[in-house]
């Protein structure tokens, strides 16, 4: 076995400083004895069981060699151009499954989690090398290393001998270890990102003297809305600018500043993110445009490379800005004409235009926002950096994003479910059209578009996907500043028959419900209501209801319990008193500080935006108040969904499929046999019906014998996308004359083309289903799972989801159809066997997890009944796999 060294990578240390992470070469030698000398004698005693200064050559040349004998690893983690740690791990001749790891951080560098950070990156490329294992010996006396080693592997025995203890790390990752690597990177990301948006003192380079311009307008609108801290506006031929000192370069600033806005032209930029880094600038926006957008990928690397060397964050290029409404900051350095007020959105946006417009939205409906993030070309800060960062911000409510691309989705949706947990994450991602479809062979990648992936990695994330961007930040009022729905009960009170039509028919329409009420808050109303039209939900009070009404009518529904949330609509005419009756709603309303409400005003020019101290959002019209509502109540339900758990099915043989994998791929991969994808499918339990490959009329007369009539006959091809259209498939087979007359018939449509025919046992059903795996190089594969047979085309009902598959990933696959009544019983019909089908999903999900060389595979139809599920077609395309993106390791974008 030879071990493939990684590619080089930045990380974020536990202290949110930049390292990088790479092999080891034969040009570190001189620096890595250098490290060894500078390291303590406990230090060397503690890594080497000894303390003569000898070994160390003996150890640098060893970790030189690792890397080209290609007999296991040596890492180094760098610092400023340093080797500031090592950390190795050496194949055992006897065991390839099992390494022996060593781990070295210079004393000055420790208690920054580099060591952590050394051995996540190795453990990932040990699993990559078929590695299972990582073990080492530790003295008992090395308190910090058996922390790192229990914390990477908590619950793990650790045996204590004659004062050493055996330390066993599996690369088998378990989501305690995933969620450990997420907690760490988390915290590094605020610490990273604080100087960008909780920056102390600010820098802007490029502000006009003539008064005009990008970096101006930036520069007034920091210094307009009284950002706290000092300002320092950098211009060589000027000494004031806007009304404050200007300073000729970035080194004569009388203090290091955290941020620095750079508004130059593109040529000019390098430079002036060199100076910053130079000066001890920690952040940098560039709003400057002129890079990938227009092709030039280049010039935006090197600006990444020379930030990443001065330990800066970088934002943009070709960027608005940022905004942080926080009272303890106040920084709106942005040239967006509308300011936001403070809140609790936070907003970041792939798109200038869009953020432009997210802002303006914002400040015409009361949204108030609490930091903002313009992405520009993301060539380093991103929106999972962004999510990272918000997870442990108090101020922030809700988390609203615009995405244009996605850099790591698998990460994407790690991070963005953890937030997710916590506070509402709501995306619109653009580009949804089918322009990118696949053209696979398989119903699950024809099926598989790009935005279908996108839409399973929201789902399982809990992100709320909109279709717009006046509906994300519309549903972000229903959210920000008020509880979740209880359930899908909706109240709808008003003074218009029709409105309340329509806030009723969009109810339905988003999975809501309008409850009937019950006779005792009939009776209440009915006695304290008078005047009303109806008195039954939809409450309709009336075009002349009085303020007295709805303060009535709002407070008795409010308090029935009957209702999970309200929306209240008003039409103002001339007969009403419109100032009291929207005084009367915003007392009633909060007077019920437990239950999410919204409000509808007709026929006002100027209607307010938000009613009472609860800040009640104000809509213009009922159908996005209720969809608002809907969502809230979707995204309510998915938070109170375990997550569930990674499952680990017994009877599964990893090592076979593997070999077969290996072999079929050594074979050239692309479509197989259905008799090797069974052989595959029956390693990891994946039920399939016997199936026997024949040659001769007379192995298929004896195979049918064996398997008893009746039986089927169909070719084994890979080439035929619809066997029963090319009339490859024949049914029912009843005697020996049949068969020998099928296998004529069928063998003419393979024959000298390196097809097969195989013979199975007929197998009856309740319900025939379909499931499959397809793989995206940026997704990860994606497991659907649908509505079979010759149905599978005709009526489209399908859910896919991304890897992990989880327990309730699993079983909400079949929930989620809209025919899952002829699953869970129909008509006089029983369920099929339910169990069993979650479970044939699970093992898919963990086959499809082990080997992405799963390029396509189809199990259709998959037959169900009450007594169990079986596949009986099979598809399956095996392809390499290049580099892909981790969804776990630490690695800076």
């Amino acid at each position: 076995m030879t071990v493939q060294s990684p590619r080089p990578a930045d990380a974020l240390a536990a202290d949110g400083r930049i390292v990088r992470i790479r092999p080891v070469t034969s040009d570190d030698v001189p620096d890595l004895i250098a490290m060894h000398d500078a390291c303590t004698v406990s230090d060397l005693r503690q890594r080497f069981f000894g303390t003569g200064r000898g070994v160390v050559g003996v150890e640098v040349g060893r970790l030189v060699h690792l890397n080209t004998a290609g007999s296991g690893l040596a890492v180094v983690a760098v610092d400023d151009g340093i080797p500031i740690g090592a950390a190795s791990f050496e194949i055992l001749p006897d065991r390839p499954e099992r390494a022996e790891f060593g781990l070295l951080v210079c004393a000055a560098h420790q208690h920054r989690g580099i060591g952590t950070l050394l051995l996540e990156h190795l453990a990932r490329a040990a699993v990559a090398s078929g590695v299972k294992e990582l073990s080492g010996q530790v003295l008992g006396g090395n308190i910090a290393m058996l922390r790192l080693a229990r914390s990477l592997a908590p619950g793990v025995p650790m045996p204590f001998r004659d004062g050493v203890v055996d330390v066993v790390l599996s690369t088998d990752f378990d989501q305690a270890f995933t969620e450990g690597i997420e907690q760490r990177e988390r915290a590094a990301e605020r610490l990273s990102l604080q100087p960008l948006l909780e920056p102390r003192s600010v820098a802007v380079v490029g502000a006009s003297r003539s008064g005009t311009g990008i970096g101006h307008e930036i520069l007034r609108s920091i210094a307009d809305h009284d950002f706290n801290g000092p300002v320092y506006p950098v211009n060589s031929a000027a000494t004031e600018l806007a009304g404050m000192t200007a300073y000729p370069s970035l080194a004569s600033l009388p203090e290091p500043v955290d941020l620095v806005i750079i508004a130059v032209p593109a040529r000019a930029v390098a430079g002036v993110v060199h100076e910053a880094g130079t000066a001890g600038a920690r952040a940098a926006v560039v709003v400057s445009s002129g890079f990938a957008e227009i092709g030039d990928a280049e010039a935006q690397a090197e600006l990444v490379r020379i930030a990443r060397n001065h330990d800066m964050r970088l934002v943009g290029p070709n960027c608005l800005g940022i905004v942080n409404t926080d009272d303890s900051i106040r920084l709106q350095a942005s040239f967006a004409v509308d300011a936001p007020t403070s809140g609790g959105l936070c907003l970041a946006s792939q798109s200038g235009a869009v953020g432009i417009a997210a802002l303006a939205h914002a400040s015409r409906t009361g949204l108030g926002v609490h930091s903002f993030v313009s992405l520009g070309n993301k060539a380093d800060v991103s929106g999972n950096d962004l999510l990272s960062y918000w997870y442990d911000d108090p101020q922030c409510k809700a988390v609203a994003l615009y995405l244009e691309s996605f850099g790591n989705p698998r990460k994407f949706a790690r991070v963005a479910r953890a937030v997710a947990r916590r506070k509402p994450v709501l995306a619109v991602k653009g580009g949804r059209s089918d322009s990118g479809r696949r053209a696979g062979l398989s119903h699950t990648a024809a099926a598989a578009s790009p935005d279908v992936a996108v839409d399973s990695l929201f789902a399982q994330a809990g992100v709320i996907r909109t279709d717009s961007l006046e509906a994300m930040l519309d549903t972000a009022r229903v959210l920000v500043d008020q509880p979740l729905p209880a359930g899908r009960r909706i109240g709808l009170v008003g003074n218009a028959g029709g409105v309340n039509v329509l806030a009723a028919d969009a109810a339905a329409s988003n999975a809501l419900t309008v409850p009937t009420l019950s006779r005792e808050t009939c009776d209440r109303l009915n006695a304290s209501v008078a005047g009303a039209a109806a008195l039954d939900n939809p409450i309709d009070l009336g075009a002349a209801a009085s303020p007295r009404a709805y303060l009535e009518a709002i407070t008795m529904l409010g308090a029935s319990g009957e209702v999970d949330a309200l929306v209240v609509v008003f039409a103002a005419t001339r007969t009403n008193d419109i100032p009291g009756n929207l005084d009367a709603m915003a007392a009633a309303l909060d007077a019920l500080p437990g239950l999410p409400v919204a409000v509808v005003v007709l026929g006002l020019a100027e209607a307010p935006t938000a009613l009472g101290e609860r800040r009640i959002p104000v809509f213009d019209f009922p159908e996005d108040a209720v969809a608002a509502m809907g969502r809230a109540a979707e995204y309510a339900a998915w938070r109170e969904r375990p997550l569930g758990k990674r499952p680990e099915p017994d009877g599964v043989d990893r090592d076979a499929a593997r070999a077969i994998v290996d072999r079929l791929l050594e074979r050239g991969g692309g479509w197989q046999l259905s008799v090797d994808a069974v052989e595959l499918l029956r390693c990891y339990g994946i039920p399939v019906v016997a199936t026997e490959r024949v040659e001769s009329k007379r192995e298929a007369v004896a195979a049918a014998r064996a398997l008893g009539y009746p039986v089927a006959l169909k070719a084994d091809d890979p080439r035929l996308i619809h066997k029963t259209d090319a009339g490859a498939v024949r049914l029912g087979l009843g005697h020996d004359a049949e068969v020998r007359s099928s296998f004529r018939d069928v063998a003419a449509l393979t024959e000298g083309d390196g097809g097969a025919i195989v013979v199975q046992p007929m197998v009856e059903a309740q319900v025939e289903l379909v499931a499959g795996v397809t793989h995206d190089p940026l997704f990860g594969s994606l497991v659907m799972f649908g509505i079979g047979g010759v149905q599978t085309d005709l009526l489209g009902d399908k859910i896919f989801r991304l890897l992990p598959l989880t327990d309730v990933d699993a079983e909400s696959m079949w929930r989620s159809l809209k025919t899952s009544k002829l699953l869970t019983g129909f008509r006089g019909s029983g369920p099929v066997d339910l169990a069993g089908l979650t479970d044939l999903l699970e093992r898919l999900g963990r086959l499809a997890e082990d080997f992405p060389q799963i390029a396509e595979l189809d199990l259709n139809p998959i037959m169900a009944g009450p007594e169990g599920v079986q596949a009986v077609d099979v598809k399956l395309r095996l392809a390499h796999v290049g580099v892909e993106p981790d969804p776990v390791a630490r690695v800076m974008r």
